[in-house]
This record gives C-alpha cells, sequence and structure tokens, in this order.
C-alpha cells in the first residue's frame, strides 16, 4: 500500500513526459507560424514570439492555392473513409463470425500486407489506374487509398465485431430478422466506436498522404495539400520556413477537428452493459 502513490506520481510523470513529447513539435510550429522573419533567423530562438504577426498566414496564401489543395484533399480522405468503412463493415462482420480456414488465411493477408512498402506497389497501381484511365485524377487518388487503408480497417473492425455479444444477434434471429438485417439494425449501431475509429483513421491516413499524391497527380489544380506545402522549398532546398510553417499549421487542423468530433465515439464503451450476465 505504500508505494501505491510512488507508483502512480510515476506513472503521472511519465504520461506527463510523453505529452510533452507529442506536443513539442505542434507547439514549435505553432510559435513559428507566428515569428517573424528576423526572429525567424536568430541564433537564439525562443519560444513565444517576441513580435507576433500574421505576414507568413498572408504570404502562404499568396504563395500557393492552399485552400483548393485542402479542398483536394478533404474529398479525398472523406472519400477514402467512408467507402474503406461501408466496405469493411460487412467484410469485418463475415470474418468475425465465419471463423473459416479461408477467413484465418484472409486476416493472415491482412496483416502481412501492412508490411509491404509504397514504392513496391506504386508502379502496379500506376499501371492499373492508367488503364482505367484515372490518373492525374481525385477519383484515381481516392480509390488509391481505399485500397491502402482497408486492409488496416478491417482488422481493426473484426476486433470489435467480435466484442459484440453473439447473443444480440441470436435475439434478432430468433425474431425473424435476416443476416443484412441483423447487421444493420442490430450490429451496426453497437459497432458505432469501431467505426469512428476506423474513419479517423483512413482520414488522417489519407489528409497526410504523401506518396501517392506525388506520383499520380500532376496538375497543379489537382495536388493535396501535402504536395502542395513542398512548394514552399526552393530548387536549392531552402525553405522559406515562415510561410511553410503557417500553412503545415493550418494543415494539421482538420486532423484535430475530425478527432476532437470523433473522440466520444471512439471512447464510449457503447457495447457495455449489452447483456445481462
Amino acid at each position: 500500500m505504500r508505494t501505491r502513490p510512488a507508483a502512480r506520481a510515476g506513472q503521472y510523470t511519465a504520461l506527463l513526459a510523453y505529452l510533452i513529447f507529442l506536443a513539442f513539435p505542434f507547439l514549435w510550429l505553432l510559435s513559428t507560424a507566428f515569428k517573424p522573419p528576423r526572429e525567424l533567423g536568430s541564433l537564439h530562438p525562443t519560444w513565444i514570439p517576441r513580435h507576433p504577426t500574421l505576414a507568413n498566414f498572408r504570404q502562404a496564401f499568396d504563395e500557393q492555392p492552399l485552400l483548393h489543395a485542402a479542398l483536394n484533399s478533404l474529398l479525398a480522405a472523406l472519400g477514402a473513409a467512408v467507402i474503406a468503412v461501408l466496405i469493411a463493415t460487412p467484410m469485418a462482420y463475415v470474418m468475425a463470425r465465419h471463423r473459416t480456414r479461408l477467413a484465418r488465411a484472409a486476416s493472415g493477408w491482412v496483416v502481412v500486407s501492412q508490411a509491404f512498402p509504397f514504392v513496391l506497389i506504386i508502379i502496379p497501381l500506376f499501371l492499373v489506374l492508367k488503364r482505367l484511365r484515372l490518373i492525374d485524377s481525385l477519383a484515381g487518388l481516392t480509390l488509391v487509398y481505399v485500397v491502402w487503408s482497408l486492409p488496416f480497417a478491417l482488422w481493426m473492425l473484426v476486433g470489435y465485431v467480435r466484442a459484440v455479444p453473439v447473443e444480440l444477434e441470436e435475439a434478432a434471429a430468433v425474431d425473424g430478422a435476416g443476416r443484412l438485417r441483423t447487421l444493420i439494425s442490430v450490429t451496426a449501431p453497437l459497432l458505432a466506436p469501431g467505426i469512428a475509429a476506423t474513419a479517423l483513421f483512413a482520414f488522417v491516413t489519407a489528409w497526410n498522404e504523401f506518396f501517392f499524391a506525388l506520383v499520380l497527380l500532376k496538375t497543379p489544380g489537382n495536388q493535396t495539400l501535402p504536395v502542395v506545402l513542398t512548394h514552399f522549398i526552393g530548387a536549392e532546398g531552402v525553405a522559406d520556413l515562415g510561410p511553410l510553417a503557417a500553412a503545415a499549421f493550418l494543415a494539421t487542423l482538420p486532423s484535430l477537428v475530425v478527432f476532437a468530433l470523433l473522440q466520444r465515439r471512439i471512447t464510449g464503451g457503447l457495447i457495455a452493459g449489452a447483456v445481462k450476465s
């Protein structure tokens, strides 16, 4: 009993150190975004800008089409999240409820597919999209994002489906509900936390993705926000640090907003107490 306060203090200290470690890049980015050029080149940088300015934000919007690029990223990310969830939910249900050899093989393939690097699959993807005439289009990029996020989304949802008590589905079957009706009316509402977490994962992955967008999109009007951010780096590799920090700070906000909106669904235990023991 005497060691409990010390252990709890150690846990809180470790948690605080981890939070500081996670927050440091974001806070430094925020500080840099509001610093004037003279402070950015100072040999003694400070956390809080001495003379905060919005000039970096104005310059970022004047130099690059950030709003249009953000809209492209939003369309691709939302499309990928919605389609991935719609496909993964029934697939996860089948894999969780029918534990056959084929389902186990599919689960193993899902895990193994996450080890494939981007470079290994970009050429086959490029050839397939070229045949489908989807190169340099947001539709083609969204399709790639769905394919890339679907295995992990499926793996996540299988675990959530297995946590749903089978007794609820058996009760629905007794009342005359079929498999599809049971999935839509009984299982899917209880999967809300898992669906929210999966959608958040797919959205953030697509929103932050750079490599596929760089290779598949050539027209400036189709480029996503991560690709446009590289335009703040000159031909000689010198970055326009102030506008780049301002644009990068704005690029992180949608992910934070989506997480804030879905965090209750993610952390809520909607199936707790659904079946009495």
